[in-house]
């Protein structure tokens, strides 16, 4: 089969997968609907991989055409180059390995099969967001993970203890979404009225080859629109609130949004944009500065968390501000190769904190674990593995990634540079205390849970070890030249120049080899220390965090998430309500009401007079017809 035959199949595999959990899965065993689910995806990944290894340019295939008139054409059409197919392999490898946790992790829940058809749909949306031809197919994949992402963030609206805060978790995360979509929304209106077209084809031959640019205001406007819209989705200040809040939903859920999915969606937007960004000057500006700030305050927040999946979400937040410092830098690829390692050890950890959580019989709460280390080994030493990965541990795959993004920022401003170190430096710190409060120490809760802690099955396990060698060997993927001289350095960076538009164009200088390795060096000390001064704390001296009454001013405003939801609920929610109670009482309750009242009142009042004309007596029909002609006479004999 061709590539454009295989490119519909991609879609159609977590569709088919979608509709027989949804149509029939409740008549289904449980491990028929989880397997067919997990198959569709995985059988997705194998048809991603066949044509990623077969594309030497980029590959267009027509659906079908959804508009055709004079001022417009758009198409449903599927779009492979390797930027979409890079990211296909992401989403459909983690995805796969996700549904697979998923089937022991959600195994007693009665809503299992309802869960899967909402993972294939999730994954349904994200495909065409990354391989539609154009911006409105990955708008259609864009509102589509929005709203998966409402029903899984969601998904135990019905739990007696916490129902009602998943189901504020879920409108949240919808409504902050619907802010950012909307200022999407009208970048693609404006970008339509600059060049009037929405696919990727012909918007970046229009601006790469015709040089044919909207004037600076236009354009500004066009990329601070799209950069709104992809910080609602990657979670990026002022609209990154809801990314913690959707801890509410299962931890498989946590995992897909965190790691392979929606908040990758922002920064895919960004890269597949390049061509404008790097005529927007200002706006890069403004996602270099955004990112930074984003990346330095979910760092600080995660410091004083006490939610193993709380630290895990501001740790996500964290680094995605990284990602779009990256961007702001214009090291496209870069930011791509941390995407790619992020997915792997923010996977592994979160999947590893659902296999925590399973084994705690249901606990979030690391004040209440320790000593876990014996007890499930095989989550702790992949647990370990995700930790040393996301801090920046030598030769383990955040290591490369990282480093790329502070070499371009040393290159760009030492400011700048300093700022990521301390970013950089608390997320070892935050991880670091995370891993050692868990699995080190004395268990310190119950008897009775301990007696019940015990290692997860297979199905849970074998997605923990997978993403584990992905995390220790995934810096291979862009090896600066230091380590190999030739072909075999910046794998990654030669892939997306090869064929992705605009890439190509974009020159960065990497860091000298001298530089690198101070670089490297500088890093490497920030990790070992971290972890040296946290085995001390921690594991030597058996710290345990403080219970929230003793935490000291700056661990408070930490713990209490530096403010931001009680910010936003005095700037936006209360003069909301206050707005819509003044609304009812004057607009509803006296104007409104006042108008209905008075029509009422005046169709009775016409109601009552016409109704003495209709009282059935012959002699006072006889009395209005002499008047009647009486006044038809009157007005003749005037008229003449």
């Amino acid at each position: 089969m061709s590539i454009q035959q295989l490119l519909p199949l991609l879609l159609l595999f977590p569709l088919i997968g979608a509709f027989i959990n949804g149509t029939a899965g409740k008549k289904l065993p449980k491990i028929v609907a989880g397997s067919l689910a997990t198959l569709m995806t995985f059988v997705s990944f194998l048809i991603a991989l066949t044509i990623f290894l077969n594309l030497d340019q980029p590959v267009r295939s027509l659906l079908f055409t959804m508009i055709d008139i004079d001022s417009l054409h758009l198409d449903a059409a599927l779009y492979a180059d390797n930027l979409s197919m890079w990211m296909t392999l992401i989403i459909t490898g983690v995805g796969s390995l996700i549904h697979l946790f998923s089937m022991g992790y959600m195994s007693h829940d009665k809503g299992y099969y309802k869960f899967f058809t909402y993972l294939n749909l999730f994954i349904f949306s994200m495909l065409i967001l990354v391989l539609g031809s154009n911006y409105f197919m990955l708008f259609f994949g864009w509102e589509g993970v929005g709203i998966c992402s409402y029903l899984l963030i969601g998904f135990h609206y019905d739990d007696e203890q916490k129902g009602l805060l998943n189901g504020l978790a879920a409108r949240k995360a919808f409504i902050m979404n619907r802010i950012g979509d909307l200022g999407l929304l009208i970048g693609l209106f404006l970008m339509l009225l600059s060049f009037g077209t929405l696919e990727y084809e012909q918007v970046s031959r229009m601006v790469l080859v015709d040089k044919i640019l909207p004037n600076g205001n236009m354009l500004f406007a066009i990329t601070i629109c799209l950069f709104i819209g992809a910080t609602g989705k990657s979670a990026q200040i002022p609209l990154f609130t809801w990314l913690p809040d959707a801890m509410a939903g299962p931890t498989p859920v946590s995992a897909l949004i965190h790691a392979a999915t929606m908040v990758t969606a922002g920064i895919f937007l960004v890269v597949r944009s390049n061509y404008l960004f790097h005529y927007a000057p200002f706006t890069r500006e403004i996602i270099l500065y955004i990112g930074l700030a984003t990346s330095i305050v979910a760092a600080f927040i995660a410091l004083r968390q006490n939610d193993i999946k709380k630290v895990l979400a501001y740790s996500t937040v964290s680094q995605l501000g990284l990602i779009f410092v990256a961007l702001g830098l214009e090291a496209y690829t870069t930011a791509i190769f941390h995407v790619t390692t992020h997915a792997f050890f923010k996977a592994l950890l979160f999947l590893g904190s659902g296999s925590v959580i399973h084994a705690m019989s249901g606990e979030q709460d690391i004040r209440k674990m320790g000593g876990l280390k014996d007890k499930i080994r095989i989550t702790h030493i992949t647990f370990l593995i995700g930790t040393l990965a996301i801090s920046g541990f030598p030769l383990f795959s955040g290591f490369y990634s990282k480093d790329e993004i502070l070499g371009y920022a040393f290159g760009h401003s030492l400011t700048i540079y300093i700022l990521l170190v301390i970013s950089v430096t608390m997320t070892a710190i935050y991880m670091f205390r995370l891993y050692f409060v868990v699995f080190h120490g004395t268990f310190r809760d119950s008897k009775d849970v301990e007696h019940h802690v015990h290692e997860s099955p297979l199905s849970m396990t074998l997605p923990l070890m997978v993403l584990a060698v992905l995390s220790v060997i995934g810096g291979v993927l862009n090896l600066p030249g230091i380590f190999l001289h030739g072909s075999g350095t910046h794998f990654l960076n030669n892939l997306l120049n090869k064929n992705v538009a605009g890439l190509d164009q974009i020159h960065n200088v990497h860091p000298d080899h001298t530089t690198t390795l101070i670089l490297m060096g500088v890093a490497v000390a920030i990790c070992l220390t971290t972890l040296f001064i946290s085995s001390i704390v921690y594991k030597k001296k058996g710290s345990v965090p403080s219970e929230d009454a003793q935490l000291s001013a700056w661990e408070t405003f930490s713990n209490k998430k530096m403010y931001w939801d009680e910010l936003y609920d005095i700037l936006f929610v209360k003069p909301i309500e206050w707005f819509s109670k003044v609304f009812y009482t004057i607009v509803d309750s006296f104007i409104l009401s006042g108008i209905i009242e008075g029509v009422v009142r005046t169709v009775a009042f016409s109601g009552d007079i016409v109704r003495k004309w209709q009282t059935g007596k012959v002699n006072s029909y006889i009395l209005w017809m002499v008047f009647g002609i009486i006044g038809f006479i009157t007005y003749y004999l005037i008229k003449l």
